[in-house]
């Protein structure tokens, strides 16, 4: 992603472009700071929720999938992990906005655990596939949309999920 390509896609002159940012950097930054907030509002929305944890977990995979069918999103997403790949800084960013989303996730399923409510699994590892399985379809999106149905892809996760429940 250049700023051309940026420019060329929101139809803004440079100009415009560098009224609102000083750099692509900046940009990637801004990016990496909507993404991350609109990820945390959603999850701070369900951690207030009177939910079991196996609910819990459905209604998060839901709220993944609707952000992955978002295709601006899905290219914003895509442009960050490149970035990520050549730019340590932004890699240092999402690192820090997943890592605080695994924790949640992690936190969430320690609790369900305990509960009873789903098997006992490492949760850590259930966290990261999790948040992983939304950034692999997202990714997957991109390559061909109509690849795979959004409400197949809801199913599955609901049955795999389900899959752990001790209910």
């Amino acid at each position: 992603m250049t700023i051309d390509d940026v420019c060329a896609e929101a139809g803004l002159s440079k100009g415009a472009f560098y009224s609102h940012f000083a750099s692509k950097r900046e940009l990637l930054d801004a990016l990496v700071d909507d993404d991350a907030s609109a990820v945390s509002e959603a999850m701070e929305d369900l951690e207030a929720q009177p939910l079991d944890g196996p609910e819990r977990l459905r209604r998060m995979t839901r709220m993944m999938l609707d952000r992955a069918g978002d295709a601006s999103r899905i290219q914003v997403r895509a442009d960050l992990w490149a970035a990520a790949l050549t730019e340590p800084a932004i890699r240092e960013r999402l690192n820090t906005e997943v890592d605080a989303q695994r924790r949640l996730v992690r936190r969430w399923v320690e609790e369900a655990i305990a509960g009873g409510e789903i098997v006992d699994l490492p949760a850590n590892a259930l966290a990261s596939i999790l948040l992983a399985l939304n950034d692999g379809l997202m990714l997957h999106r991109t390559l061909d949309e109509s690849g795979f149905r959004w409400a197949n892809i809801s199913r599955a996760l609901d049955a795999l999920l389900a899959g752990i429940t001790t209910a």
